[in-house]
């Protein structure tokens, strides 16, 4: 080990020093923009929800994402490393109203078009094409592969040209096999590192690593290294690792990155005669799976000291998207082509009676000057107007007479 190594571990914090870090972490993470708060402010949606009562409509009890904003959505390869732009994070999917994921991208659409200083009005378009885009996705082959903007297909584009170097750039010391510590990676202890040596042998890891892009079942499994990981804005606070694996089979040696993220009672709103797994990482697997098969077909639930853990191996391919200095036009279509994505999560789950149901209610309180549902706008505007407020009370708790 190098000195400078040497000096990164000692002053990285100890397991007991992680909960303080984490909070003021997210809390500044939060501070950073309105945008930035209404992705980490999971809670207070959901608390907005219980309080709206009966004014939204109540839509096909299927499997929804719970906490669908922009930031959760991207590009995602699947087992084989086909890429697709599709829902990235599913800590809070339950079967539930999908009527919730619909507002909570439009509440992210909303809070974007206002950080790119678009006018008001363009963020009325782009619910417009919100729901013009999510009703496509229901009417039409929602398993066909959708267009996307030059914006959007630009990042999904860039995705698929991407290889195993650029993910261990971006997240290791180049290619070498090693997790490097310091601002993001923290050293594990003893028992958490002799607990993720066991499970990282376990079968389900086995099948997990193995089952993707065809590896040799029978291949041996050693770890390499593994981290605290000090990843995320909302989840922060929750146990979360990296693991670098070796798996060695038929061919050359091939390196797996593993997340391992503790999973957490869902808060968002189930539907009350739902039957979902008990166990929160199974229930989180089960979500993906139905909403987002690129990324379920990669994830695996397991228990880490005690705990309820989902496991994914990352993918080279795996992008969030960012909309920063959106130009109108490329604020519309983006709301367009996020909202099929969001259709097509849905409209999979549902037979054909369901969705042309669903679409009858869709069509419904629509008033002549604005061609979307008065739910949906009358809910952004009160969500983005008590989030603005939050916003700035957040800034003055959290991160008043700091350079952020």
């Amino acid at each position: 080990m190098t000195a400078t190594a040497s000096a990164k571990i000692s002053k990285a914090p100890r397991p007991s020093e992680r909960g303080p870090i984490l909070t003021r972490t997210r809390n500044l993470k939060m501070a950073r923009s309105a945008h930035a708060y209404v992705r980490g402010s999971t809670v207070k949606f959901y608390e907005w929800l219980e309080a709206s009562g009966g004014k939204l409509p109540k839509g096909p009890p299927i499997w929804i994402c719970g906490d669908c904003h922009l930031g959760n959505m991207g590009p995602l390869a699947d087992a084989k490393g086909r890429v697709d732009i599709q829902i990235r994070d599913l800590d809070q999917t339950v079967i539930g109203n999908p009527a919730h994921d619909l507002i909570r991208l439009g509440l992210s659409l909303a809070s974007a078009a206002r950080g790119s200083d678009l006018p008001g009005v363009i963020t009325a378009r782009m619910l417009e094409g919100l729901v013009e885009g999510y009703e496509a996705a229901l009417a039409e082959d929602f398993e066909a592969k959708s267009r996307h903007p030059p914006m959007i297909g630009a990042v999904l584009g860039e995705a698929s040209k991407r290889t195993w170097k650029h993910l261990a750039a971006e997240r290791l010391n180049g290619v070498k096999p090693e997790i490097p510590i310091g601002k993001r990676f923290w050293p594990v202890n003893r028992t958490e590192r002799r607990a993720l040596e066991e499970l990282c042998l376990s079968q389900p890891i086995r099948d997990l690593v193995t089952g993707l892009k065809s590896r040799d079942r029978k291949a041996e499994i050693r770890l390499l290294d593994a981290a605290y990981w000090m990843k995320g804005c909302s989840s922060l606070g929750r146990m979360r690792y990296a693991v670098l694996l070796e798996v060695n089979g038929d061919g050359a040696p091939e390196i797996c990155f593993l997340d391992l993220k503790e999973a957490v009672k869902a808060a968002a709103p189930r539907d009350p005669k739902a039957v979902m797994p008990r166990d929160n990482a199974e229930r989180i697997v089960a979500g993906a799976l139905a909403l987002s098969p690129n990324l379920g077909q990669r994830m695996a639930a397991c228990r880490l000291l005690g705990k309820s853990v989902i496991i994914r191996e990352l993918m080279p391919q795996d992008m969030k998207i960012e909309l920063i200095g959106l130009t109108p036009d490329e604020a519309m279509a983006s709301a367009q082509s996020l909202a099929r994505v969001v259709g097509d999560a849905h409209g999979r789950q549902m037979d054909d009676a369901t969705r042309l149901s669903w679409l009858n209610d869709l069509a419904r309180n629509r008033s002549g000057l604005l061609d979307a549902p008065s739910w949906l706008w009358s809910s952004v505007v009160e969500l983005t107007a008590a989030h603005e407020a939050a916003y700035l009370e957040h800034c003055r708790r959290h991160a008043l007479g700091l350079d952020l």
